[in-house]
């Protein structure tokens, strides 16, 4: 039995002496049912509703509540012109239909859509999921029945039919599904050493090497790897710069190894990446311009050798926003959208982040020459928004750890979809040898 709960009615409260109506808020307790179904359906003879055409139909699903009352889980699309309609198919999460609940009461009414909202009401059947899953048979063609029609038209037999066309269960798997299959999580962090960051050795600067507190860049560092080392097996960080003159030859590099051995570039855990930072901050020189396209590269090639859903790879840069190279970046991105990696950006500083908004690709999909990335994997976090005003202090680690993942698992997986790739069975539980005692007597 379901867990349900009603909230008493609150008064709506808007303008003084007029009443604004009142919201009822329903809780019920969420099945723990992960699958979802494909589903299609199409509609024959529906009542013909438009004056000078025929009807323009479309379905609406309801989940029935433990309560008695309905709520609407899915609309299908509108097909024009027809009393024959073919839907599209279409996916739902069994919670979301039925709540994991097989013989509940599922509604559904065939509306003919109208330009101003109002609407035509058609007619509606009921189901369930257990009658559904029998799949495309005699035992899934519906009576559409408006009930007013029924109740004044004694010679009424029904205002068409509606079938279903086709039902498939997937069993939806998550982040964790893969995490526990073995899949690995691989982070490398790319840190920005130009001139734009201002002069360490000046307080003012994002870079400044103060002897008593972490910079900025410091900062960001410790908060958010502590956030993503977790999710790395090793702990071993590849940590890199990019945008400095390095010794002795004052050689520009966008991609060089925070612990100056290029063969090696790893750290051991966000203490060893702290470390190398601030070892190359007293070494180098910090110039220009600020590219990002050759770190993100750098990765991409590391992740275009494993392609089969056994590892996963996440840049995190941290930079104070001033780019250089928007063309070029946004053509790896479109690049890297095709493999097993994401892109978290860390915004240090005061500075606009108008550039790093349009990479995170929320609004509009990154692309470049014509070609649009195969799937959002950049997310960008403005490390200001979470220190307080002295700059010194984190005002919620929970909120920070919160959004610098946000967009990571469901990259992870639009990644393992796109490529069919399952996640292989998580191990057994070890459980250690039992030893006998033996004793002498």
């Amino acid at each position: 039995m379901m867990l349900i709960q009603r909230v008493p009615t609150c008064p709506n409260i808007g303008i003084p002496g007029r009443k604004c109506g009142t919201i009822i808020l329903t809780a019920e307790e969420l099945n723990c049912c992960r699958d979802a179904v494909l589903m299609q359906f199409c509609a024959n003879k529906l009542d013909k509703k438009d004056f000078f055409g025929k009807s323009d139909p479309f379905l609406v699903f309801y989940r029935s509540n433990e309560d008695g009352s309905f709520t609407i889980c899915h609309k299908t699309e509108v097909v024009k012109n027809t009393l024959n309609p073919v839907w599209q198919a279409f996916k739902i999460s069994v919670r979301a239909l039925c709540n994991g609940d097989y013989d509940r009461t599922i509604k559904v009414e065939v509306y003919d859509w109208d330009r101003d909202g109002s609407h035509d009401f058609i007619g509606e059947f009921t189901t369930s999921y257990r009658e559904l899953a029998r799949g495309q048979s005699q035992f899934n063609v519906y009576e559409v029945v408006n009930p007013k029609k029924k109740g004044k038209k004694k010679k009424y037999t029904n205002s068409g039919t509606v079938t279903l066309l086709s039902f498939l269960v997937e069993t939806e798997v998550s982040f964790l599904d893969y995490i526990k299959g073995g899949t690995q999580i691989n982070f490398t962090v790319a840190i920005d050493f130009t001139a734009s960051n201002g002069n360490p050795a000046q307080p003012t600067s994002l870079h400044y090497m103060n002897p008593y507190q972490l910079n900025a860049y410091g900062m960001a560092l410790k908060a958010v790897g502590e956030i993503v080392q977790d999710y790395d097996s090793d702990k071993m960080f590849p940590a890199l710069g990019f945008g400095a003159k390095l010794p002795p030859d004052g050689r520009i590099s966008h991609e060089f190894a925070l612990n100056g051995n290029p063969q090696n570039p790893y750290c051991d855990g966000i203490e060893g990446v702290m470390e190398a930072y601030y070892r190359s901050l007293k070494s180098v020189q910090l110039y220009g311009p600020t590219n990002f396209a050759p770190v993100i590269n750098h990765v991409a090639r590391y992740a275009s050798s494993v392609k089969d859903g056994s590892q996963y790879f996440v840049l995190l840069i941290v930079t104070d926003g001033v780019i250089s190279d928007m063309a070029q970046t946004k053509e790896s991105i479109v690049n890297a959208s095709k493999l097993p990696m994401s892109i978290i950006i860390v915004g240090v500083g005061p500075a606009e982040f108008d550039a790093m908004v349009e990479l995170d690709g929320d609004d509009v999909r990154v692309s470049s020459r014509g070609k649009y990335a195969e799937r959002d994997i950049v997310q960008f976090v403005p490390f200001r928004d979470y220190i307080d005003r002295s700059g010194n202090h984190i005002l919620s680690m929970a909120r920070l750890a919160k959004d610098v993942l946000a967009e990571i698992p469901e990259q992870f997986l639009s990644y393992m979809r796109a490529r069919g790739i399952k996640p292989s069975p998580a191990p057994p539980p070890y459980t250690p040898p039992t030893h006998v005692l033996q004793t002498q007597i």
